[in-house]
């Protein structure tokens, strides 16, 4: 369990390819310290266990479920990373309950910018659509972020400069796949409604 709070970036230093399968080693300082194998470390919003660890580098596998519904299919070495390790019993919830479990993904359709205000437009599938719900909370690459409108084609967040410079968001480009995890509170009310269990 995660909160969605970023305590650092990381970097993708190696990826290695097997038919359903990727191993990648990322570099962290921060996440790193006092991490062991066996641990989990959200990776762009991903829980991900950790199964080797050298001084900064932690090696993670990667298995065809989540290649298939996560960013990760497209890994390749230096690319950034948000990284948060996983909550402590006592620890304060700054951010909202994040699982790591990724609903999919979505496009960073457009960037709103003027002075002191950032929004970012993301569009997702209807099928994960139907999962933003205004006001709620949505974790995009990991990051736990407060939906604001929500549209047909698309939903709207909004970026305060300190998350703009302690995540990847800074160099998010407009285009790019973004990992997307779904408020859980709505995703079981919904999700019970759509499934004809009521």
């Amino acid at each position: 369990m995660f909160s969605g709070i970023v305590e650092e970036t990381g970097e993708i230093r190696q990826v290695r390819k097997q038919k359903n399968l990727y191993t990648i080693t990322i570099r962290g300082s921060k996440t790193a310290r006092g991490t062991k194998v066996g641990d989990s470390i959200a990776c762009d919003g991903i829980c991900l266990t950790v199964t080797q660890k050298r001084g900064r580098d932690m090696e993670f596998d990667l298995m065809k479920e989540t290649l298939d519904r996560t960013t990760f299919r497209y890994a390749k070495p230096g690319r950034a990373i948000n990284l948060e390790r996983s909550l402590k019993v006592n620890d304060r919830i700054s951010g909202h309950f994040v699982t790591g479990h990724i609903d999919g993904t979505g496009i960073f359709k457009q960037r709103l910018t003027i002075p002191n205000y950032v929004e970012w437009r993301i569009a997702v599938a209807p099928g994960l659509a139907r999962y933003i719900i205004p006001k709620g909370s949505v974790s995009i690459d990991g990051v736990s972020l407060t939906v604001g409108v929500v549209r047909q084609k698309y939903f709207s967040v909004y970026l305060i400069p300190h998350t703009l410079q302690v995540t990847t968001f800074g160099k998010k480009r407009v285009g790019e796949i973004v990992n997307i995890e779904t408020d859980i509170l709505a995703k079981y009310i919904l999700w019970d409604r759509y499934s004809g269990n009521t």
